[in-house]
C-alpha cells in the first residue's frame, strides 16, 4: 500500500467535474486509509524551506535558552518540550524528540482564555524575531490550506460546504516544530510512539530523512517517505467520531533517527473551537448504523488527550 496523492488545487477547481472526481478520490482515501499526500497546497516551497530553517535555529539554541519557555510551566500548553516530555505509546520508552508548540495567540483578558485557560492564551515565543515571523507566516498558510481541505471533506460527506470551517473562529489548532536527535543507543528506536492524532486532521511537513510509518489494516507498518512539495495529511480521532467511524484515524509512528542523523518535521494539528459540539453527522448514520459516540465538546476531548499524554499535566 502507498498513500494516494490528492491535489488540493483540483479539490477547489471551478470545473465541477474535475472537482468532483478529486473529491471522490479524497473520500475513498479517508474511508479506507486515513492518510494521503496533499499536493499543490498553496504553501510556497520557499516557506516550507524557511520553516525548517527556523526549526533548526530554534533547536540549536542552548538548552537553558529553550527552557525559558518550557511547556511544563505553561498553563495553556505552549512553548518548548524537552526530550522525554511526551509519551505517545504507553508500552514503550518516552519519545526521543524535542518540540515547540504554538496556537492561536489570545491576550490574557480574552473571554475564551478566562473560560478555558488550559487551552487558550498567549503564545510563548523564542527571542529571535526572524523565527517568530516564519512561525506566524507558516501558521497562516497551513491554516488556509486546512480550511480548503475541510470544505472538500464537507462536500464529500454531502454536508454544507462550511459545515466544518464555520467551527474555526476561536480554534485550538496547533503548529508544532519537532526535532528528532540521533538516537543515543539502538534500544532508543522510538522517535514518536505508535498513536493516533486527537483532532480533525493533521497536515505534516517532513524533511527528507524519513521515518514516518503508517499501520495498515493487516497490522503491518508501512513507510510513508517524504514527497517533494507535498504534505502528509491524516484523519484524527475527532473526525472519526464526527463521521461515526466512516473516516478512519489510523495509527502511525516515527522511528528514531540513526546515529549521527537529525530529523525535523512540522505537524499542523487542525482542531476547531473549544465549544464545537461534535455529534455524528447526518450522512454517516442510519437505522442500520446508529451513532456510536455521545456528543462531546471538541475542547473537552482534546484537553482530555493532552492530560493523558503529558506527565506535567497529570495530577492537576
Amino acid at each position: 500500500m502507498s498513500l494516494p496523492l490528492i491535489d488540493l488545487s483540483l479539490l477547489t477547481s471551478h470545473d465541477h467535474a474535475i472537482q468532483q472526481a478529486e473529491i471522490q478520490r479524497l473520500d475513498y482515501a479517508c474511508r479506507e486509509i486515513g492518510f494521503i499526500y496533499l499536493t499543490n497546497t498553496g504553501i510556497s516551497q520557499s516557506l516550507m524551506q524557511e520553516i525548517f530553517v527556523a526549526a533548526k535555529r530554534f533547536f540549536a539554541l542552548p538548552q537553558e535558552e529553550k527552557q525559558k519557555i518550557d511547556i511544563g510551566t505553561s498553563p495553556n500548553h505552549r512553548g518548548y518540550g524537552s526530550i522525554g516530555k511526551e509519551k505517545l505509546d504507553e508500552g514503550n520508552l518516552s519519545d526521543w524528540k524535542e518540540t515547540f508548540d504554538m496556537a492561536l495567540d489570545l491576550p490574557p483578558d480574552h473571554p475564551m482564555v478566562s473560560k478555558y485557560s488550559k487551552m487558550y492564551g498567549p503564545n510563548r515565543y523564542p527571542q529571535d524575531p526572524a523565527i517568530v515571523d516564519t512561525l506566524l507566516n507558516y501558521y497562516q498558510a497551513a491554516f488556509t490550506a486546512s480550511q480548503s481541505l475541510l470544505m472538500a471533506m464537507a462536500k464529500a460527506l454531502k454536508l454544507e460546504d462550511d459545515f466544518f470551517t464555520r467551527c474555526f473562529n476561536t480554534h485550538v489548532t496547533v503548529l508544532r516544530l519537532i526535532h528528532y536527535p540521533p538516537r543515543p543507543t539502538m534500544e532508543h528506536d522510538n522517535g514518536a510512539g505508535a498513536h493516533t492524532d486527537y483532532g480533525c486532521v493533521t497536515l505534516l511537513l517532513q524533511d527528507q530523512v524519513g521515518g514516518l510509518q503508517v499501520r495498515a489494516r493487516n497490522g503491518e507498518w508501512l513507510d510513508a517517505p517524504p514527497v517533494e512539495g507535498a504534505l502528509v495529511v491524516n484523519i484524527g480521532d475527532l473526525m472519526q467520531r464526527w463521521t461515526n467511524d466512516e473516516y478512519v484515524s489510523t495509527a502511525h509512528r516515527v522511528k528514531a533517527s540513526m546515529p549521527g542523523v537529525h530529523r525535523y518535521s512540522v505537524p499542523f494539528f487542525v482542531e476547531p473551537d473549544y465549544e464545537t459540539m461534535v455529534a455524528c453527522v447526518a450522512s454517516c448514520q442510519s437505522e442500520q448504523k446508529p451513532a456510536k459516540y455521545e456528543p462531546i465538546y471538541s475542547g473537552d476531548w482534546i484537553q482530555s488527550r493532552f492530560d493523558a499524554t503529558y506527565a506535567y499535566r497529570q495530577g492537576e
